[in-house]
């Protein structure tokens, strides 16, 4: 195992305001993946990316699973790590997706992040990625209809925000100020996640009230779907053929590159293995036809909308709607806080292509949510720029 040696214990540090704390010395080490799995059933939210399971859907990177100990018998922090080696040389990018799961509203990041660079850095890394879980700011449904009408706002940053999370702002300076960078949006590295999502929140709520949240819309097609007589019924992996089929024709018509069967088949597996109710496959039939198709995914308290797909025919009889519900539903009786319909983008004008996937989203009566997002660390700035390249080239 290796292991990066902290720094000696420093004397306390006055912040902003007169208010002093004592820094931790924090070691970073690799951990087993049985460890790292009691870790993350310890926390209440876990994205399923820092997850053990999700380095084996990786098989294109090499994983490691670390954590922060500071003298304590577990790991008081966890991480997946993803290795991209650079073509030729044994030198790699090192990615945390989503990740790591620390304290990110510590008095000081550095305190955290530092011991991980050092760790990466001994491993052969030459740059760090890492996708900080935690909220900047949030948009309720009302807010952004409101902007969507306003010809004066044109991206969702531009619309005063509901929350405001102050202490994700004293984190941002503090990255910035240690030489962590946000990727630029036309920067080759595309294996990125998402800075703004959006979410459902459900705890608490009955399904009644779900549904009284949604716009007319909503409600209206769910009523369709039910009428109509589309039914949605829980799928196993030996289905992933089927709802394959539909994903391929979801993305000719929606103009996206579709990922292979193989890659589905990877995924349900390993999951699975971790957890038997860690994904699941819904499908939604109209008579015989098969009109929809999703995977949902849960960790603790968090369950998402992983992908989907649609039949271009029989678009009246509102699948996509109906299985939706279903998966919201479900993820109420499973225990869940948040349902979360991942990845929308910021532009709100009308000829925007996207807006009419972020109308579909608020629709269901939740908020987008912007996470401090992806930050990179340089640890060797004439490679990290090679690779960049490299992968702007593919």
């Amino acid at each position: 195992m290796r292991m990066s040696t902290p720094d000696s214990v420093t004397p306390p540090r006055l912040l902003s305001g007169g208010i002093t704390f004592t820094p931790v010395a924090f070691s970073v080490r690799t951990i087993e993946a049985d460890r790292h799995r009691e870790f993350n059933a310890s926390q209440p939210s876990v994205s399923f990316l820092q997850t053990p399971a999700w380095g084996q859907v990786k098989s294109e990177w090499r994983s490691e699973s670390v954590g922060w100990f500071n003298g304590q018998d577990g790991p008081v922090g966890a991480g997946l790590v993803l290795y991209r080696q650079l073509p030729k040389i044994k030198k790699y990018l090192a990615y945390l997706p989503e990740g790591p799961v620390i304290d990110w509203t510590a008095p000081d990041i550095g305190e955290w992040l530092r011991p991980l660079a050092d760790h990466l850095r001994a491993a052969g890394a030459f740059g760090v990625r890492i996708g900080a879980p935690v909220i900047a700011r949030r948009w309720s449904a009302e807010t952004i209809k409101a902007a969507i009408a306003d010809e004066r706002v044109t991206r969702l940053s531009e619309a005063i925000p509901d929350l405001v999370n102050h202490e994700t702002t004293r984190t941002r300076n503090q990255l910035r100020e240690m030489g962590w960078r946000p990727p630029e949006d036309d920067e080759g590295f595309a294996a990125g996640q998402p800075r703004f999502v959006f979410q459902l929140p459900i705890e608490g709520q009955t399904p009644e009230q779900l549904l009284t949240g949604m716009n007319q819309l909503w409600r209206r097609n769910i009523k369709k779907a039910a009428k109509a007589g589309v039914a949605v019924r829980r799928g196993t992996a030996d289905q992933l053929p089927e709802f394959h089929k539909l994903y391929v024709e979801t993305a000719e018509r929606d103009h996206f590159r579709p990922r292979p069967l193989a890659y589905f088949q990877t995924m349900f597996d390993a999951l699975l293995a971790e957890d038997p109710d860690r994904i699941r496959l819904y499908l939604a039939h109209h008579e015989d036809d098969l009109v929809a198709a999703t995977t949902w995914v849960r960790v603790g308290q968090h369950t998402w909308y992983s992908y989907g797909a649609s039949s271009t025919a029989k678009r009246e009889v509102r699948g996509s709607n109906a299985i939706q519900w279903q998966m919201i539903t479900d993820a109420l009786d499973a225990g869940a806080t948040i349902y979360d319909l991942r990845g929308i983008t910021e532009g709100l004008e009308a000829d925007d292509p996207h807006l009419g996937l972020i109308q579909f989203k608020v629709g269901t009566g939740g908020e987008a949510v912007e996470y401090l997002g992806e930050w990179d660390l340089p640890l060797n700035p004439l490679l990290y720029k090679a690779f960049d390249l490299y992968m702007k080239r593919r």
